[in-house]
């Protein structure tokens, strides 16, 4: 066993000399996930104790009904599950339209031959990923207010102006289109990528055996980037539960909060405003245990139905 260990030593040793500069690069983002990912989740704890600020995580005492009070007060508390439905909805919503947008728009992409403009088209895709979340909401804010350029318009051709920022209606459908238009150009790179990976000689001897452009791309390009989508769908049901409270706070009004208000907004308010601390990490804790599910379900449906799969 002494033997085993010291030539495995020898040979770690080895391998850190052999490529030193190569760790010394990982250390970074290992020193960053260290300190602002696992560091903090000792946390958590804080959904199962009395906090008290003067004796910290560690010193506060554990809740009562065996630590569970928090845990309980979330699944009796009939406004968190109306925050939840709130979530579950506006997030499976997003995720049927803005996921396929970027793989459509790289496909289209790809059969662009001119290479001008597409580079003009991703560059203009690209650009709005790159504005923060406040000058999205108010760019929407002066587009579509009462006397926005939208409901300008509208009113011109004789219809009706259409309050689009305080109706419940048309929350979801300016969330996500804003959404679409904000990253679509960035989540296509990875696609893209994907592409560019294809063997040509595919599609070489495709259009020998006569087969089109549309059936090249059902045949040949879909298939090829299948893999890239499956992994991207996991990743992307991971999020299910996280949405971007920044911009739902800057959209939320009084009329729209029946249908805005997500577990998110709703952790800020409990957690910040209301300084419930421990609530506020209940709660925080079941939309991660969800979020774990909905990953965990759709990897093993996807190790099933194709060899695609996280693990």
């Amino acid at each position: 066993m002494n033997t085993h260990t010291s030539s495995l030593g020898r040979r770690l040793v080895r391998a850190f000399r052999r490529d030193k500069w190569l760790y010394l690069i990982m250390l970074l983002p290992l020193i960053y996930y260290a300190l602002f990912w696992y560091y903090p989740m000792y946390g958590v704890t804080l959904a199962f104790k009395q906090y008290k600020p003067k004796l910290g995580i560690i010193g506060s005492p554990w809740a009562s009904e065996n630590g569970m009070k928090y845990v309980n007060q979330v699944i009796r508390d009939p406004y968190f599950w109306t925050v939840f439905r709130n979530t579950i909805i506006l997030n499976l919503e997003n995720l049927a339209i803005t996921f396929p947008a970027p793989v459509v728009l790289a496909l289209l992409l790809n059969e662009v031959s001119h290479q001008r403009y597409k580079r003009v088209v991703q560059t203009v895709t690209y650009l709005p990923h790159f504005l923060s979340t406040v000058v999205v909401v108010g760019m929407m804010n002066s587009m579509f207010n009462s006397t926005g350029i939208v409901n300008q318009i509208i009113s011109g051709l004789g219809f009706e102006k259409v309050n689009f920022l305080n109706d419940a209606a048309t929350f979801r459908p300016m969330y996500i289109g804003s959404n679409i238009w904000q990253n679509i150009g960035w989540d296509t790179i990875i696609f893209l990528s994907a592409l560019s990976g294809l063997d040509m000689q595919l599609y070489e001897a495709a259009r020998i055996d006569g087969a089109g452009r549309w059936k090249q791309t059902l045949h040949i390009t879909i298939p090829g980037i299948l893999p890239t989508i499956i992994i991207m769908l996991i990743l992307a049901m991971g999020k299910i539960m996280n949405v971007s409270y920044q911009k739902i706070l800057l959209m939320m009004t009084g009329s729209n909060q029946s249908v805005s208000d997500v577990i998110s907004t709703y952790v800020y308010r409990r957690g910040i405003t209301k300084a419930d601390f421990s609530y506020a990490t209940a709660v925080n804790l079941f939309q991660s245990l969800v979020s774990l599910l909905f990953v965990a379900v759709t990897n093993w449906i996807s190790r099933r139905t194709s060899e695609t799969s996280l693990w």
